[in-house]
C-alpha cells in the first residue's frame, strides 16, 4: 500500500490562503507516495488528527521563522513570518520526532526541523557568497560537499554535487542529536541528519525543482521509510 505523506504549505496572513508548489506534490507521487497538504493549524487536537493520518512528512520552503523560537531577538534583517505555520510546524515535527516517523525537510524545512529538536538559525547570512539565487529554479547554483557516510551520502551516491538556492536563515548550533552531513563551499550548513538512524534528513536546496538522480532518489528514500513505517 502506498504510504500517506503529509506536505505542510503556506498560510498568507492577510487572505489566509493556502499556498503550496506543485512540485512538491510530484515529487512524492513520482517516488509512490500519496501527498496530502496540511494546512497550519493552532489546535493541538488538530495538528494531532493531521499527525495520525500519515505515515511520513515533508517540510516544505517557505518564510523565515519567528528567532523567538530560539531565544534571540528579531534581526533588522528578518522576513515575513506566519505565527501559525511556525507553530503548527514545529509541534507537528516533534510529535513526528518522538514518534520515530520519516521526515525530509526542504528550505525552511531543514530551519524547522532543526529549530524544532533544540537547534539555532542564523536570521540573515553574511559570508561573502550568494545563497539566493536570481536565476530558473531548477539552475544549479553552487556546490556542497556531502559526508559519504551518512544516510544522504547513501542517498546520493556522491561526496559533491551542485545544487540551487534560495535561503537568506540557515542552521548555526545543530540540535541534540543531529549531525551536519553537506556543507556548503563558505562553511553554511547544507543539510543536517538524525545520527541515531531512520529518515530524518534535512536539506537546505530545492530537490523537487531537479530532475537528477540525488534529488529523485531524496523523495524514494522518504517514501520507502515512510512505507516501512505504516507496515509496523
Amino acid at each position: 500500500m502506498k504510504p500517506v505523506i503529509g506536505i505542510t504549505c503556506d498560510i498568507s496572513g492577510e487572505s489566509g490562503q493556502l499556498t503550496l508548489r506543485r512540485q512538491y506534490l510530484d515529487a512524492v507521487i513520482k517516488a509512490g507516495g500519496i501527498p496530502v497538504v496540511l494546512p497550519p493549524m493552532q489546535e493541538i487536537g488538530l495538528v494531532s488528527g493531521c499527525f495520525s493520518i500519515c505515515q511520513g512528512f515533508l517540510l516544505s520552503g517557505g518564510g523565515d521563522l519567528d528567532p523567538g523560537y530560539w531565544g534571540e531577538l528579531p534581526s533588522p534583517a528578518l522576513g515575513p513570518i506566519s505565527p501559525v505555520r511556525d507553530h503548527f510546524e514545529i509541534v507537528l515535527t516533534r510529535m513526528a520526532l518522538a514518534s520515530g516517523r520519516p521526515i525530509l525537510g526542504i528550505c525552511r524545512g531543514i530551519q524547522v526541523l532543526n529549530v524544532a529538536a533544540g537547534g539555532t538559525l542564523f536570521q540573515d547570512l553574511q559570508t561573502g557568497m550568494s545563497h539566493q539565487q536570481n536565476a530558473p529554479r531548477n539552475h544549479l547554483f553552487h556546490d556542497i560537499f556531502i559526508e559519504k557516510d551518512s544516510t544522504l551520502g547513501r542517498i546520493c551516491h556522491v561526496s559533491r554535487m551542485r545544487v540551487n538556492s534560495f535561503h537568506h536563515q540557515a542552521v548555526k548550533q545543530l540540535a541534540p542529536g543531529f549531525i551536519a552531513t553537506a556543507m556548503s563551499p563558505d562553511g553554511v550548513v547544507e543539510a543536517i541528519e538524525l545520527d541515531s538512524g531512520g529518515f530524518v534528513v534535512g536539506v537546505q536546496w530545492h530537490p523537487e525543482d531537479l530532475e537528477d538522480f540525488a534529488s529523485r532518489a531524496l523523495f524514494e528514500a522518504l517514501v520507502i521509510s515512510s512505507r516501512l513505517q505504516s507496515s509496523r
